[in-house]
């Protein structure tokens, strides 16, 4: 109660001294058939993240201290985008059953979130659900991106209340967007229409202003198509010297990024590529000190290198972290230990993980091939404790083989943290004694793991 009589004191401050500035923003509102989770605000590019408790008759009220942008309010699996900015005071109420239909966003700068919410609605009825979008030919895909960006725009220039420096912004953030899908077809169509050969014509993108500036700091922290296409523009330059220097891909886009001239788009790009890539990288030392002498971010390279020395604990050669007493599908609890004087072979998986189901035929066939040999393949699930069920019939439906295991605690298990484990799926290879021989092994798929395999003379 004290806690929020004291914000109510802090509403009263903002209203009877409209003209002192505030350096925080308010969000409240309430939630009808809330869920046991509290909200989250993240930032778009989820550097931002806070923690909003939500009472039990699900109210909520905080003070968040912002950079003025779009950020993403979360309970759960519903989400809405808002955009917040100190001094704002945005209420959002919901039913958490629907949120889509039930949703209202009002007070002191809401119109812009209410913006964001009818152009999101308005750009997913144009386009559909899914990527079915994908499938079709070139001209009514093109179509129907041109009818989603003047579907945006004209909403843009309709909707009152809005400031001129947000619309000239958002009005480059829609024609961004518009120019990044038209690149990205020729790959979406190729995968979801199953034609591999496929190639977009030249006319695709003749009529759209190229963008040729990757160094505009505004439009990279507030456009997610810009930050895409600067993204693109990098991966090319890495390309063409993986082709001329012989180096790695994930070297080659260190090497590449390094060299934009704008410090923060540079630093947020390495470190964007880094935080996950250095959990992966065959090269770690090299690919550290690349990072390090080319970021200038003190906060980026503290974490980086909390990653770093954490990923040397796992390096060839030192004693695998262990879990303890999961369960097996088959029943009772299995450990680590259990498997001493074979090799083990760990696929780190979910069900909801499209990349780790397209692994199962690969692995059923490696299972197959290595069959009373010296070895164990072991599937680790990190579902959450509410998806057990689930994890338990895709196992039967699938009959997954191998030994099939269920997590303690999902992602925080200790054995998940201790591998720095931030993406599946992750395959995992440990020695008879329990070292590590690669933390970061081969996929199922790849055929050069079958050569890593007959090296240990199983």
């Amino acid at each position: 109660m004290k806690r929020i009589m004291f914000f109510i004191a802090l509403m009263l401050v903002v209203s009877c001294k409209k003209e002192t500035a505030v350096e925080y923003a308010i969000i409240s509102g309430k939630i009808i058939n809330k869920s046991a989770e509290d909200l989250t605000v993240i930032s778009s590019d989820r550097y931002f993240k806070q923690v909003i408790k939500v009472n039990e008759d699900g109210s909520f009220l905080d003070t968040l201290k912002v950079e003025p942008n779009k950020y993403i309010l979360y309970q759960g699996r519903n989400g809405v985008e808002l955009f917040i900015e100190n001094g704002s005071s945005i209420k959002v109420d919901f039913d958490a059953e629907n949120m889509d239909s039930t949703l209202v966003i009002t007070g002191k700068g809401s119109e812009i979130s209410n913006y964001l919410l009818l152009k999101n609605k308005r750009v997913k009825e144009i386009i559909g659900n899914g990527p079915e979008i994908y499938k079709k030919n070139e001209a009514d895909y093109k179509a129907t991106r041109i009818e989603a960006k003047n579907a945006a725009i004209e909403l843009l220039n309709s909707t009152s209340n809005i400031s001129e420096a947000f619309k000239a912004k958002e009005l480059r953030n829609i024609n961004y967007d518009y120019i990044s899908n038209l690149t990205i077809f020729e790959r979406y169509h190729a995968h979801y229409a199953q034609d591999k050969d496929f190639k977009a014509s030249e006319n695709l993108l003749a009529d759209v202003e190229k963008v040729t500036d990757f160094n505009n700091e505004e439009d990279f922290m507030f456009s997610q198509g810009y930050k895409n296409m600067v993204n693109t523009h990098y991966r090319e330059a890495a390309s063409k010297l993986i082709e001329t220097d012989s180096i790695s891909e994930d070297i080659a886009f260190l090497v590449a990024v390094s060299k934009a001239e704008n410090e923060k788009i540079k630093n947020q790009l390495l470190f964007d590529d880094v935080k996950y890539g250095i959990t992966y990288t065959e090269n770690l030392e090299d690919y550290y000190k690349l990072y390090m002498d080319n970021s200038s971010n003190n906060e980026h390279k503290a974490k980086i290198t909390e990653s770093y020395n954490k990923l040397k604990t796992v390096a060839k050669g030192q004693p695998s972290p262990k879990f303890v007493d999961y369960e097996n599908f088959n029943g009772g609890t299995t450990s680590l230990d259990d498997f001493k004087g074979k090799y083990v072979y760990i696929d780190v998986w979910a069900t909801w993980c499209g990349p780790c189901k397209r692994e199962i035929p690969s692995l059923k066939e490696l299972e197959k091939k290595y069959h009373g040999k010296n070895i164990e393949f072991i599937s680790i699930s990190v579902d959450k404790a509410k998806d057990h069920e689930t994890w338990k019939k895709m196992v039967t439906d699938l009959e997954l083989k191998g030994v099939q295991l269920f997590a303690d605690k999902d992602w925080e298990s200790d054995f998940v943290k201790d591998y720095l484990i931030k993406g599946i799926p992750r395959f995992i290879l440990i020695d008879t004694e329990g070292n590590i021989i690669n933390s970061n092994a081969k996929r199922p798929s790849d055929s050069k793991l079958i050569n890593d395999l007959n090296k240990l003379n199983i």
